[in-house]
């Protein structure tokens, strides 16, 4: 391997969204760093069988908002 060209490879925690926590390894942010999930197995609808929107930052009211004229027709 050519030396210093590759990211630091360090230990994080990673919380799950039941609040669990475990340490891997990772090229994100710094030694010690916490990476919280939105999304996980647990919650996953394709390994929990539910469905479950999850409206991070408003995302579907901008997409109503943006989109909400399209196919409705005006009478003339």
């Amino acid at each position: 391997m050519k030396p210093d060209i590759h990211p630091d490879y360090h230990d994080i925690t990673i919380i799950m969204t039941d609040g669990t926590t475990y340490k891997t390894k990772s090229c994100m942010g710094k030694e010690g760093d916490t990476l919280r999930l939105d999304i996980d197995p647990k919650s996953h609808p394709a390994w929990t069988g539910q469905q479950r929107i999850i409206d991070t930052g408003g995302q579907i009211a901008k997409f109503n908002k943006k989109f909400a004229g399209i196919g409705a027709r005006k009478k003339a």
